[in-house]
């Protein structure tokens, strides 16, 4: 190999490995279900998202091609299947949270509602479980169609834990329990490589208007 093309394969890994560390980051600064209240700073609840850096080559290893059901009970790869080329929504829950989860998933649903139907058709909203040896594709199922939230475009998604564990990881959303997963939303362009951290407290509208802007296309990609 040339040493150009080790360059630009170094520099192609390393932008990956930034992302790693920024979502890291990102998932530190939420708040769980033990009472903690959202990150305060200058930017408020939305983050000024990444700079694009350009390029997916490496996006596979990085996120994994982890096997994971949705709530349908079809097979799918983590990146392959579910964030290779699309913009993306990822929140964690688990079914037989009582507070946060609900009323998130229920906000979620406002977004969609806001973006309107041609602009959320664009954008895939993935809710991760945090509680797989109980969430099974049955039940999460269930738990979608009693938030109103089972329809197109829209994931649940459970699997092995150990799968399950690896996908939180490199995210930056494991935890050492189902109940402390952290409530943030991540939003990304997995192509263009934008990526922002929202807070759940964001107002429906302001998570939209993001949404809409990460799936503008990008001069260039």
């Amino acid at each position: 190999m040339s040493t150009v093309m080790q360059r630009k394969v170094g520099m192609k890994t390393f932008d990956w490995l930034v992302l790693g560390a920024c979502l890291w980051i990102m998932a530190s600064m939420a708040f769980a279900h033990d009472g903690h209240q959202p990150a305060s700073g200058s930017g408020g609840p939305l983050a000024t998202p990444a700079t694009p850096a350009g390029g997916t080559r490496d996006a596979q290893t990085y996120f994994t091609d982890s096997l994971l059901r949705d709530q349908n009970g079809n097979q799918l790869r983590f990146y392959s299947d579910v964030l290779k080329d699309r913009v993306v929504l990822l929140n964690v829950i688990y079914t037989h949270c009582n507070d946060a989860c609900p009323l998130i998933t229920r906000k979620l649903r406002e977004v969609r509602e806001a973006m309107g139907e041609a602009a959320a058709s664009k954008v895939t909203f993935i809710s991760l479980t945090s509680d797989p040896s109980n969430d099974s594709p049955a039940v999460l199922k269930n738990f979608a169609q009693q938030q109103g939230v089972d329809g197109p475009n829209w994931l649940f998604l459970t699997g092995e834990q150990a799968q399950i564990d690896l996908v939180l990881a490199r995210l930056g959303q494991m935890v050492p329990s189902p109940e402390q997963h952290s409530t943030q939303l991540i939003v990304g362009d997995v192509a263009g490589k934008r990526w922002s951290k929202i807070r759940p407290d964001a107002p429906p509208q302001a998570i939209a208007q993001r949404l809409q802007l990460l799936a503008q296309p990008v001069a260039g990609l």
